[in-house]
């Protein structure tokens, strides 16, 4: 099988995205990325009813809630220290939705199709006693995961699991410590991530997920560690183009490691072969090692979005309702919810949202979109 083409950053079309100019050279391998079939293997994708959906025929399936702005790290991709620093204004506490009313709103979108609930932030797990509100949305009988840094997860994962959280997926940018230091810019050390994935094993919250963000000149020399230090482990390991979510963090084309070289450098040393999705709209591409040894996935917004399978809402830590993480504006809900709104009043208002949703950023990605303003990762979690 042959590479695919490299796509010019002129080249806009549904499902696809752009590339650097500069990839081609390092894109030709001899194990080619395959044409995305989001539905192959999968099974029918579940339906509730009353479920929207949106513009392009995407049901309302995924819910993100950031429960806070703030985070313990600051890393280059997501808060850069030189933008989130001491005086950086984080959203007060009275304007954060309280778990009651985020366990509401959950509700609200599980009854209006939602499966899985992905716990945010920011880093999720320095809002204080984070484990009453997963025990207070355990009950809704949905996928409850939580997205962490690791920094806090060893001295969290039994209470989490304890209270329903099923799964957990932890960021891990390198193995190497100077290089994973410089990344979260606050010298916190592997080692004690890497106790917080065996803890969060242990408690039972597998299998453990581990997102790797690859930024060129910076961490792809860590790409082949990782994946040969989670071989064989039952973790799972999600290697992530480095996107431009936000506005801060000083994005460029020439800082992506597309998908097709990252598959590359894996698969020269262990070979891989592709497997399903285990669900309509996953945003990671699935592969498998040949001799049995696990898997591991690639997230490539960049270089091959997956806008048109997308059934992901994102609700910001003050209850805004985002429809795209690269959105320019969000719809609020905080302020109908405290001005004594209905169940059916805000169940019809997310639905007219999501009704109305078009967007396919990852699928337009071009020169004219560069520029446009963005809502921060932090905010509305990745």
């Amino acid at each position: 099988m042959q590479p695919l083409p490299v796509i010019a950053t002129s080249a806009i079309g549904p499902g696809r995205g752009t590339v650097p100019s500069g990839e081609a050279g390092r894109a030709s391998v001899g194990t080619a990325m395959p044409t995305r079939d989001v539905n192959a293997g999968a099974a029918p994708r579940p339906q509730r009813s009353g479920t929207p959906v949106d513009t392009l025929d995407r049901p309302l399936r995924d819910l993100r809630i950031s429960v806070t702005d703030r985070c313990n790290f600051r890393c280059v991709y997501c808060m850069p220290e030189e933008v989130f620093g001491r005086d950086y204004a984080f959203l007060p506490r009275a304007e954060l939705l309280t778990f009651e009313e985020i366990t509401r709103l959950a509700r609200l979108f599980v009854e209006l199709g939602v499966r899985k609930i992905r716990l945010t932030g920011g880093e999720p797990l320095v809002r204080r006693d984070l484990e009453r509100v997963v025990a207070m949305l355990a009950p809704l009988s949905v996928d409850l995961t939580l997205t962490t840094n690791g920094a806090l997860l060893a001295g969290k994962a039994r209470a989490l699991r304890d209270a329903g959280l099923d799964r957990v997926t932890v960021s891990l940018d390198s193995l190497d410590d100077a290089t994973f230091m410089a990344m979260n810019a606050v010298r916190f050390p592997v080692a004690r991530v890497l106790e917080g994935i065996a803890a969060a094993a242990a408690a039972g919250l597998a299998p453990v997920k581990i997102n790797m963000v690859v930024k060129r000149g910076v961490n792809e020399t860590s790409i082949l560690p990782m994946a040969r230090h989670f071989r064989g482990s039952g973790h799972i390991v999600r290697f992530i183009e480095y996107m431009d979510v936000g506005n801060s963090n000083g994005w460029r084309l020439d800082d992506v490691v597309t998908a097709e070289a990252i598959l590359a450098t894996i698969d020269a040393e262990f070979p891989l072969e592709p497997i399903p999705p285990d669900y309509p709209g996953e945003v990671a591409m699935r592969w498998r090692y040949r001799d049995g040894a696990g898997e591991i996935g690639i997230i490539a917004s960049v270089s091959r979005p997956f806008c048109g399978d997308c059934t992901r809402a994102r609700m910001s830590a003050d209850g805004s309702l985002y429809t795209c993480l690269f959105a320019t504006v969000g719809h609020d809900l905080r302020a109908p919810l405290r001005a004594g709104a209905s169940d059916k009043e805000l169940r019809d208002r997310i639905a007219a949202v999501w009704r109305g949703r078009d967007d396919r950023y990852s699928e337009i990605r071009s020169v004219e979109t560069v520029g446009l303003p963005k809502v921060e990762m932090s905010y509305i979690g990745g």
